[in-house]
């Protein structure tokens, strides 16, 4: 029975691999990673050799003047990888940047899968940020991408990148909104509506202000539930408006409802004529306003050939650093 065993040993460890090569292809095929000739590098022929020169040479200059090293990397897809985990195997497999100052950039694009990363090696981790990358990809690199001009784009990011290295492009500092006196806080929620185009703002507004729109109405001629809905309703006119277009317009809009139907409010609750209306849209709901809340019932060519096939990374580390996007 002990040599029956025995002879069952090698059919076990074939089976356990075959296994092994069904169900996890990825721990043995892993993408591999194309030779660095250039310091822009396209495996989809979607560039022209006019930009792929204009790009190089602006990067070979700025290799020779500061020893950073910055590469773009244009792929078709990442073929089921990480792409965090194959931007930096790239980046490390090339050694990007000068070894004991691990100034190296790789900016990573996955044309087909709409995926993109900037790799920042150790030694420009404190100026070319997490943040100020996260800042190049979602501004300057993304919208052209977006519109399907890959060439802006690069060139955007590649600029940006060079600018954020040299301190000439930083994040602008927070808007001053003590302009807005004791609602300055309000200007503080501005999510950048001002650029958002104008036909989304206006279907957003039809929208948002129709479905405001039907509980304003209620808060105006509820005897005295309205009360109550007239001051729940303040964060609605406030952040809406504000998002949709604005600190500026928006606190116009808001104050517009607060001191509007504060003073309608106040009318129907001093004056005599008022009361009057009030009582028959109390009569109106069923007498209902004071018991139950006011009425509420219960029912292009391959760049390799743009550069010298000498080219290589000059032993540079990376840890990680960047940021990473999608469009």
């Amino acid at each position: 029975m002990q040599n029956i065993r025995v002879s069952f040993f090698p059919f076990r460890v074939l089976t356990f691999l075959l296994s092994i090569f069904l169900f996890s292809p990825n721990l043995l095929i892993a993408k591999e990673v194309p030779k660095l000739t250039s310091h822009i590098i396209d495996e989809t022929w979607t560039l022209t050799p006019g930009f792929e020169k204009e790009i190089n040479d602006l990067l070979v200059q700025h290799e020779n003047k500061t020893s950073n090293q910055v590469v773009v990397l244009l792929t078709s897809s990442l073929e089921d990888e990480n792409l965090e985990e194959y931007s930096l195997r790239v980046a490390e497999t090339w050694k990007l940047g000068q070894k004991g100052k691990d100034n190296g950039v790789l900016l990573f694009i996955a044309k087909d899968d709409r995926k993109l990363r900037i790799e920042v090696g150790y030694g420009l981790e404190g100026t070319l940020t997490d943040v100020l990358c996260h800042r190049i990809i979602e501004q300057e690199i993304k919208p052209s991408f977006k519109a399907g001009d890959f060439e802006e784009g690069i060139r955007n990011g590649v600029h940006k990148i060079l600018g954020a290295i040299a301190g000439t492009y930083t994040i602008p500092p927070p808007k001053d909104y003590s302009y807005l006196g004791p609602l300055a806080f309000l200007g503080e929620m501005d999510g950048g509506g001002e650029n958002i185009p104008i036909t989304v703002r206006i279907f957003g507004s039809l929208f948002v202000f129709g479905i405001l729109g039907v509980f304003t109405y209620l808060a105006a001629n509820l005897p005295y539930f309205g009360w109550v809905l007239y001051f729940f309703l303040f964060p609605f006119w406030s952040l809406f408006p504000i998002a949709l277009h604005g600190p500026d317009i928006g606190i116009i809009i808001f104050l517009t409802y607060a001191i509007g139907m504060g003073l309608w409010k106040l009318y129907h609750l001093l004056t005599p004529h008022g009361r009057k209306r009030m009582k028959e849209k109390e009569s109106a709901y069923g007498g209902s306003g004071r018991s139950s809340g006011g009425g509420f019932s219960s029912g292009g060519w391959s760049s390799s050939s743009s550069g010298s096939s000498s080219f290589g990374g000059g032993g540079g580390s990376f840890g990680g650093g960047g940021s990473s996007g999608s469009w």
